[in-house]
């Protein structure tokens, strides 16, 4: 059964730091890119940052480029979310998925994280 668990969620004040992980199980995921998505209380869900486990190839949206970065522990089996320089406007619900298309669009990610709550505060 394949599981994706995410963890590392928490309260943070702006300009402070998180990390998310997420553990992955069930499954090689070798063949697959992971992915970070996030949605905001009454928002659509969006596309964060993705990585390739194959070549460690990323993807970041606009809005965390330069703060946010991916990456891929092999040994662990473990997709991490290191989010630097955190504003009000990343306060969210981040999921962690995973595709064996990639890319940036929902559709493509068959495996879902039952996501953890980040919250920025001013």
């Amino acid at each position: 059964q394949v599981q994706l668990v995410e963890s590392g969620g928490g309260l943070v004040q702006a300009g402070g730091s998180l990390m998310l992980s997420c553990a992955a199980s069930g499954r090689s995921f070798r063949n697959y890119a992971m992915g970070w998505f996030r949605q905001a209380p009454g928002k659509e869900r969006e596309f964060v940052a993705a990585i390739r486990w194959s070549n460690g190839r990323t993807d970041y949206a606009d809005s965390v480029k330069g703060r946010f970065t991916i990456s891929i522990d092999n040994a662990k089996n473990t997709v991490y979310l290191q989010m630097n320089s955190l504003k009000p406007e990343d306060t969210a619900v981040y999921y962690c998925a995973a595709s064996l298309v990639g890319g940036r669009g929902m559709s493509g990610y068959g495996y879902w994280g039952q996501g953890t709550q980040v919250t920025v505060s001013s």
